[in-house]
């Protein structure tokens, strides 16, 4: 069960491993009695634990939370692109009677004492 040649080697990586003496006979064998390599053995294993991987709900739960967050954490940057380059001010300038115009943003009033805030 060799790749074909026509899959060529082009975006395949490489890795190495290393097994124990007796892992690495018993492998053989089996490579030998379908007439394949113990490459094939690998890739057979490999594709086989994916499958069982992709039916594991404690798995998927644990993937779902982590594109969960990966969304949160795009709308944030989103937002925050967005907010740089916006054409508008995101403090508006506020016009008060009692107080003179600056062209700055006012910050806003706090509740003396006793006073109940206008938020609340």
């Amino acid at each position: 069960m060799s790749l074909p040649d026509e899959q060529g080697t082009k975006g395949v990586k490489t890795l190495g491993i290393k097994l124990r003496p007796d892992v690495h006979a018993q492998l053989s064998f089996i490579a030998q009695l379908r007439d394949g390599t113990i490459t094939d053995e690998i890739q057979i294993a490999i594709t086989t634990h994916i499958a069982r991987a992709k039916d594991d709900p404690e798995l998927r739960s644990r993937a779902d939370a982590v594109q969960a967050e990966i969304e949160r954490e795009a709308v944030a940057r989103r937002d925050a692109i967005a907010t740089l380059f916006a054409s508008s001010p995101e403090l508006p300038l506020q016009a008060d009677s009692s107080n003179e115009t600056s062209g700055r943003p006012r910050a806003p009033r706090r509740a003396k004492a006793g006073e109940v805030s206008p938020d609340s």
